[in-house]
């Protein structure tokens, strides 16, 4: 074998290390990731329970306090509005089933 053929055959193994220790960080990070998306809609979940909490507080205490006539106020709306946001935000994170295998390890 010369020594072209040779360091050839180095890179060509150097290349294969290179690629599966890629495809292993790839890995890493997207659990990483699928990690951290499952803590924002755990959170967005809370939020929006404390949010519904406290906007239900509120809607039955202005309706007792307040008679029909008389308008909402600003912080009213941005609580009801608060409530509704939070509402569709837990909505759109509600779990979804999820495909348990990953692409690329039936061809290992």
């Amino acid at each position: 074998m010369t020594p072209l053929e040779s360091r050839k055959q180095l890179l060509l193994a150097e290349s294969e290390l290179n690629r599966a220790q890629l495809i292993q960080e790839w890995e890493a990070m997207a659990d990483e990731v699928h990690a951290l998306a499952r803590r924002i809609g755990t959170f967005g979940s809370v939020a929006a329970a404390v949010t519904s909490l406290i906007v239900g507080l509120t809607a039955g205490r202005s309706q007792a306090a307040a008679p029909a006539t008389e308008k909402t106020t600003w912080w009213q709306a941005v609580l009801k509005g608060a409530g509704l946001a939070g509402s569709l935000w837990s909505e759109f994170l509600s779990p979804r089933p999820q495909n348990k295998s990953k692409s690329g390890e039936a061809g290992r």
